[in-house]
């Protein structure tokens, strides 16, 4: 088995943090708070996104407060989607990784499943990888990692975990790959702020080219 990719796509492949802070910021508005830039809300911004809502309410939100501010925030995202494009240089990287014999590459979100397949799909993406895995339950209430494990126990006899490395966005892209026991790679590009990145202790691209130099070299030959 050689080198497997497992990416991430909401600000690592797509390119869609300003859609996201915008609406994030709508959902806010339903509770009186103020909007953030892009940098106060990649400083601030965590994983489960429920505990970023609790730092900005000062409370944590009853579930009907929730599930009116995660409504409203897929209402105003879902206006925005269609106005993103990748991230530069994206589609490039994933011809090339997959160009070379052997190397194997997956997506994994944390994006609605049955969104993320089509949209994939409308994008010309969906060939690139083994397979395309998003999130099948309730939004924003855990992180990454069991999601990780088991789109890794799915691709079990493909890819072998020494050999894989997850490229993301957040913290959590990280804490999820030491769960599962695979390494990871961080970007500057995404939702989180790049010093916050820095203090995890993996490798850090500020590209997505960078990025996937770094994680050739964690499992080189």
């Amino acid at each position: 088995m050689r080198a497997h990719l497992v990416w991430d796509w909401n600000g690592t492949l797509f390119d869609d943090t300003h859609a996201v802070v915008g609406a994030s910021n709508a959902a806010f508005a339903e509770y009186g708070l103020a909007p953030l830039t892009v940098a106060e809300y990649r400083a601030l911004y965590r994983i489960p996104v429920i505990d970023f809502y609790e730092d900005r309410l000062g409370r944590r939100p009853s579930p009907e407060e929730w599930q009116r501010m995660d409504a409203v925030f897929h209402e105003h995202y879902e206006e925005r989607r269609d106005q993103c494009l990748l991230a530069p240089g994206a589609a490039e990287l994933l011809a090339a990784w997959g160009a070379t014999e052997g190397r194997t590459q997956s997506l994994l979100s944390m994006y609605e499943h049955t969104q993320l397949v089509p949209l994939v799909g409308r994008l010309g993406l969906a060939s690139h990888f083994l397979r395309i895995d998003g999130r099948d339950g309730t939004s924003g209430i855990s992180g990454k990692g069991a999601y990780l494990e088991r789109h890794l126990r799915r691709l079990a006899q493909q890819v072998d975990p020494a050999r894989t490395v997850l490229i993301g966005d957040v913290p959590d892209d990280a804490h999820a790959a030491a769960q599962a026991g695979i390494k990871a790679v961080l970007h500057t590009g995404g939702s989180a702020d790049g010093a916050e990145l820095r203090r995890v202790g993996v490798p850090v691209a500020d590209s997505l080219a960078e990025a996937v130099s770094l994680a050739q070299d964690l499992v080189a030959d």
